[in-house]
């Protein structure tokens, strides 16, 4: 799409001088060339502010491409997103943030990647590829790319080791900034992480905790997506670090992103009680400076990059402009569907049901505690319910078999069990299973898991959902983490499938997206891997049963 010429009367918002007039905005070749004053505000005429950016979301979450991601969040009014492919680089390597970066040149939806600084997350996992030192150096000289993702193996940087201290020098010799990942890390433990050159968490469970960061010099991005919500507990860094904070979803499911974006937060920290103008400067302008990204801000000279919302109140979205040119009116999208090439790598085979028998061994069990609305898991230990010799699920006890199944070669799978998602019957499984993307799957019932994994495989990516014999299925034939269709059409399926896991019994926001956690060895406390359960406290694998 070419850059645009046009002028507007808005009321217009200088977020930086907290100002606000009644203007005439005018734009040669997606540049703003003169700014005239011309009185008071006037509200009928709309407010029009910088665009808003996600500071930090994984793309492929929404199960979109950047093509369709954008289309979608420029009805919101974003105009970018700082992205980490981390999701992908996990399934296909460099080749993947190759693909994220050439699909999102078919947009004019500013997409801003990182490179994966942890891919695979840990050596205790198996993804489908790996970035090294050499394919790090390959992409941080790439000018496209700016800044270092999120280093999650905050173990490894708090002891000083060489290959995670060497990936951290990259970016330092070329001056970009590095992202933090590091769930309840305060005290001494948040100054070492941080005086290793990490600039900002999005991990923060509460205020304590991002007041910690905040004090040894971390910038605080303030998370609510999908599955992990900490706006409640975190919004009053809004008013008190204004120039430190950042709002993002991290990961996003599609129904969501159709329903709203940034917007609704913004609207929502308004709401609290937080001054619009400080809200806009979380939104729109402390991303621009802290990743240096090249948008406009409103100012004569830079990009028309921008969102005309109602008010500054409900902050709804009359229209975007992304250079010059007029993207998104009242709800509609005027950028056209694209079709996206589809890459994957893909080598699991269905199983049997042998392979999902768990043979009792004695002493007590350990489950994973899922929480509603959070990351981090809790461990328990449960007797086991027993059948035959093997520990088999539970649903009147809330105790549901939970298996990861590695997808890139031909294997065993693991299994664990696992609280907090309250199917009364049925499975669902899914080949989004951050970070590795391997199979997991939970289930009331062996036959159903069975049904639901093998489904997922002969799809090559999907997420299913089985339930009296029936199976439901949304493919995801790119990666196996996002379907090349339309968007829309994509949100529709997710949120049917949603609703009927729901349906099922389950009691969570987002059962999907929780499951999708539940194989994320870098947030405590207790996960499963194609290997294994994994301790993230002690960082090793660990047993299924506890011998006392």
């Amino acid at each position: 799409m070419e850059n645009g010429d046009g002028k507007l009367t808005a009321n217009y918002v200088d977020v930086e001088a907290r100002r606000i007039f009644h203007a005439e905005i005018e734009w040669q070749n997606g540049k703003i060339t003169r700014i005239t004053e011309l009185g008071a505000e006037r509200s009928a005429d709309g407010y029009l502010v910088p665009g808003f950016i996600d500071a930090h979301v994984h793309i492929e979450s929404a199960m979109l491409p950047p093509v369709e991601f954008g289309r979608i969040a420029v009805r919101h009014g974003t105009i970018a997103t700082v992205s980490d492919p981390h999701e992908i680089a996990n399934v296909m390597g460099l080749s993947g943030v190759r693909y994220m970066q050439k699909n999102a040149a078919l947009t004019p939806f500013h997409c801003f990647f990182g490179a994966p600084s942890c891919v695979p997350a840990t050596p205790f996992e198996s993804a489908g590829a790996e970035l090294g030192i050499a394919e790090l150096e390959q992409l941080l000289d790439d000018p496209e790319i700016l800044y270092l993702s999120e280093m999650m193996n905050f173990p490894a940087v708090l002891n000083s080791d060489p290959e995670v201290m060497a990936r951290l020098a990259l970016a330092h010799e070329r001056d970009l900034p590095v992202d933090g990942h590091a769930p309840g890390l305060t005290g001494d433990d948040a100054g070492r992480y941080a005086a290793a050159g990490i600039t900002t968490d999005h991990e923060c469970f509460g205020l304590a905790e991002a007041e910690a960061k905040l004090a040894v010099g971390m910038n605080i991005l303030i998370r609510e997506g999908s599955a992990a919500r900490n706006f409640e507990a975190l919004h009053p860094l809004i008013s008190t670090h204004t120039g430190r904070v950042m709002l993002c979803s991290d990961d996003k499911h599609p129904d969501d992103l159709v329903a709203g974006h940034i917007d609704r937060l913004a609207a929502r920290a308004v709401s609290l009680g937080h001054d619009p103008f400080d809200v806009l400067q979380c939104v729109c302008i402390n991303p621009i400076k802290h990743y240096k990204l090249p948008l406009g801000q409103l100012r004569v000279g830079e990009p028309m990059d921008a969102a005309l919302i109602s008010n500054l109140v409900d902050f709804k979205v009359e229209g975007t402009w992304l250079a010059g040119q007029k993207v998104a009116e009242r709800g509609s999208s005027l950028l056209p569907y694209v079709e996206s090439e589809v890459v994957n790598h893909f080598k699991a085979e269905a199983i049997d049901m042998a392979q999902l028998q768990i043979r009792a061994t004695g002493g007590l069990l350990r489950v994973i505690e899922a929480l509603d609305g959070e990351l981090i898991t809790r461990e328990l230990f449960e007797t086991a319910t027993v059948e035959s010799g093997f520990a088999v699920p539970d649903p009147r006890r809330d105790l549901l078999q939970l298996c990861v199944l590695n997808r890139y070669q031909v294997v065993e799978p693991a299994h664990g069990f696992i609280r907090g998602f309250g199917l009364k019957k049925g499975a669902i499984a899914s080949s989004v299973a951050h970070d590795s993307h391997n199979i997991v799957a939970i289930g009331a019932d062996q036959d159903s898991l069975l049904e639901a994994i093998n489904r997922v495989i002969a799809e090559k990516g999907g997420i299913a959902l089985t339930v009296d014999g029936h199976t439901e299925l949304l493919p995801l034939s790119i990666a196996g983490l996002m379907s090349s269709h339309n968007g829309d059409e994509v949100a529709r399926q997710y949120a049917t499938l949603d609703r009927q896991s729901k349906m099922m019994g389950s009691t969570l926001r987002a059962p999907f997206m929780t499951l999708a956690f539940m194989a994320l060895l870098v947030i405590p406390e207790l996960k499963l891997s194609d290997r294994g359960l994994f301790d993230v406290g002690s960082f090793q694998l660990t047993t299924l049963f506890e011998e006392h």
